[in-house]
């Protein structure tokens, strides 16, 4: 099977099946990518801290931040700003839609 286009939309979880405060990982074409469940609302972000390439999820979550678990980072899972060193990018945000009762992402940075 041959690459997945960047430009086509990857089913992550069944919705029902992503409570709030929770999230999943996917790979769509080499980027990890973190799906959340904020308040009822699905937002994905690269699962990369921009300070030293670790990745973001295992860090703990507090309404709509997130950690970086290796230097403490903060960045908003709603936006992907940074809102504390030591990053000081932002981090990428990717569309998310509810289809069929499926969660989907899709990686649009190539569009």
């Amino acid at each position: 099977m041959g690459r997945i286009p960047v430009s086509d939309w990857i089913d992550v979880v069944p919705a029902g099946e992503l409570s709030p405060g929770n999230y999943r990982v996917t790979e769509v074409d080499d980027a990890l990518i973190a799906v959340f469940n904020i308040e009822g609302t699905f937002y994905a972000i690269e699962d990369v801290c921009t300070h030293d390439g670790a990745t973001l999820t295992g860090g703990p979550i507090e309404g709509d931040q997130i950690a970086c678990p290796r230097h403490g980072a903060r960045f908003c899972i709603r936006t992907g700003a940074v809102l504390s060193p030591p990053a000081y990018e932002d981090i990428a945000t990717f569309p998310v839609r509810v289809c069929n009762g499926l969660v989907q992402v899709r990686d649009n940075r190539q569009d």
